[in-house]
């Protein structure tokens, strides 16, 4: 059975667990990375699906992590997960090659048909 595999970027244990938690429960296989560095060499060697990822990360912020990604792998979806919630992040996040922007704290089953 083919499952995607999605890469989970958060530097929020808690998040990512209850991220990991349900994605897994649907039945997709889910990697995570927990900074913009790391999330990056993932990207390289794992071939993701789709990529969840915030913007508040150390190092690395999220915009630039998704301009590094965009110029990896053009096509790979991006899902910014993310607390902040101004509309000029949202327009920051997709001029910055996001596909999509949800904030935290986030409705499941809409989370969950975004991924889908």
């Amino acid at each position: 059975m083919y499952s995607p595999k999605i890469l989970v970027v958060d530097d929020e244990t808690y998040i990512v667990e209850l991220v990991k938690f349900n994605l897994e429960k649907e039945g997709y296989r889910v990697i995570v990375a927990f900074d913009g560095m790391h999330a990056l060499e993932m990207v390289k060697e794992e071939k993701p699906h789709l990529i969840l990822l915030d913007i508040m990360l150390p190092g690395m912020d999220g915009f630039q992590v998704c301009r590094a990604i965009r110029k990896l792998d053009p096509r790979v979806p991006i899902l910014m997960l993310t607390a902040r919630s101004e509309d000029g992040d949202r327009v920051e996040g997709l001029e910055n090659g996001a596909d999509d922007y949800l904030t935290k704290p986030f409705n499941l089953v809409e989370f969950l048909l975004r991924v889908k």
